[in-house]
C-alpha cells in the first residue's frame, strides 16, 4: 500500500443491476442479485521455452510491436490530476498504466466526435485504465472475468468499495460525481428509488440518510464535513445503497440516437435492470456509429470497458439497427437512452 501510494503521488505531482423503482423504500436497501456472466474456460498453458530455441537477439531488444504498443499506452501524467480517486491512496484499485483514448483508437474509416473541453465527455474520453491483463475483480476480491474474458477489453483504474453497492447505475453515479467534483462543484444530486433527493450538501452539513419506518428521510445526526473526495466517497455509498436503474432512469433526461455523444448511457430498470455507460463515440460518413462502453455489474465489481467480440472493442451500429446489443444483457433500444445534464 506503501509503494501504491508513493507511485501515484509520483504520478499526480506538479445500481444498477438491482430491482426496480418502488413507491415506498423497504426496510433495508433493495436486494441485489448476485450473478455475473461466466468466464471463459480456461486458455491453454504457453509453451514451455524448450519447445524451441530461444532467439538471444529478440530476448536482448523489444520487438517493433512491443515498442508501438509502449507508445499507444504512454501515459499523460498530466491528464491524471483531474481524476480525482486517485490522490486516495487507501483505495484498492489498480494502478493507471493508460488512457482510454490511448489504448483504443477509433476503427479504421471513424473517426472520433469532438467533445467540449471539461465535459463529461471529454472526462471519459482519458479515463484512466489498468494494465492489459487485468481481470475484473469482486468487491470481496474474487475474480469474475479473466483478463482473456472475450467480452472483456480493459478495466477502470478505479475501486469498486469494499461493499456489494457499486454495481451498474451506481457505477455512472460515481463516475458523474467524479467528474463534477473534478470541476470544482459540490452541489452533487442524486434520487432515491422511491425520489428521494440525496444532495450532497445535506451530507456536507452533518445530516445522514435514515430509516423511519419503511421510508428513508434525512437526520442530523453526523459531524459537519468540509469538501474533499474522501467525504464524496463516504456519501456516494449512501446514494448507492438507495439509487438503482429506476431513479437513474427518472432522473436523466431522455436523447435521441442522433444527438448521443460521449456520457450518455443505456438504461432499462427492473427487476434486475441494467445500465451501459457511453465511454466514446467515433462516427463514420456512411452514417455508422462506433461506440466504447463501460459497466459495472452485480455483484459489485471492477468498472471495465466491453468488447462485443474479437474483432476489438468499438460496438458498430448501423443506422438500420433497432438498438446496441451488449454482452450479457438484451438489446439497449434507442429509447433506453438517457443523459445526466450535470
Amino acid at each position: 500500500m506503501l509503494a501504491r501510494a508513493l507511485l501515484v503521488t509520483a504520478l499526480l505531482a506538479p445500481a444498477a443491476c438491482d430491482p426496480g423503482p418502488s413507491s415506498a423504500e423497504v426496510a433495508t436497501p433493495a436486494p441485489r442479485a448476485a450473478t455475473a456472466p461466466a468466464p471463459d474456460p480456461a486458455p491453454a498453458p504457453p509453451a514451455s521455452d524448450e519447445d524451441e530455441p530461444a532467439d538471444p537477439v529478440a530476448a536482448d531488444a523489444p520487438t517493433q510491436k512491443s515498442q508501438e504498443t509502449a507508445s499507444k499506452d504512454a501515459l499523460d501524467l498530466t491528464v491524471l490530476a483531474a481524476y480525482p480517486w486517485l490522490s486516495d491512496h487507501d483505495e484498492a484499485m489498480p494502478m493507471p498504466a493508460t488512457t482510454l483514448d490511448r489504448r483504443f483508437p477509433a476503427p479504421a474509416g471513424f473517426a472520433r466526435v469532438e467533445v467540449a473541453p471539461g465535459s463529461f465527455g471529454a472526462f471519459l474520453r482519458t479515463l484512466p485504465l489498468a494494465a492489459e491483463g487485468t481481470p475484473v475483480t469482486s468487491y470481496a476480491g474474487g475474480t469474475i472475468l479473466r483478463p482473456d474474458h472475450s467480452n472483456l477489453a480493459a478495466v477502470a483504474a478505479i475501486d469498486v468499495g469494499a461493499r456489494d453497492l457499486q454495481q451498474c447505475a451506481d457505477s455512472i453515479i460515481r463516475l458523474h460525481a467524479e467528474w463534477w467534483l473534478s470541476q470544482g462543484h459540490h452541489d452533487h444530486a442524486y434520487r432515491s428509488a422511491s425520489g428521494v433527493d440525496l444532495p450532497f450538501r445535506r451530507y456536507l452539513n452533518g445530516e445522514r440518510i435514515v430509516l423511519e419506518g419503511k421510508q428513508i428521510v434525512w437526520k442530523a445526526k453526523g459531524s459537519a464535513r468540509l469538501p474533499s473526495h474522501a467525504a464524496l466517497r463516504a456519501y456516494l455509498d449512501g446514494v448507492f445503497a438507495w439509487a438503482n436503474t429506476g431513479s437513474l432512469a427518472q432522473q436523466a433526461a431522455k436523447i435521441t440516437r442522433a444527438d448521443l455523444r460521449p456520457g450518455d448511457f443505456f438504461v432499462l430498470p427492473g427487476g434486475p435492470g441494467h445500465a451501459v455507460l457511453i465511454l466514446d463515440v467515433a462516427r463514420a460518413e456512411d452514417g455508422r456509429v462506433a461506440l466504447l462502453l463501460g459497466q459495472g455489474f452485480m455483484p459489485a465489481q471492477s468498472f471495465h470497458v466491453l468488447r462485443p467480440g474479437p474483432a476489438g472493442p468499438w460496438f458498430i451500429v448501423a443506422p438500420a439497427d433497432d438498438g446496441v446489443k451488449t454482452p450479457f444483457w438484451e438489446t439497449f433500444p434507442w429509447s433506453s437512452l438517457r443523459r445526466l445534464d450535470r
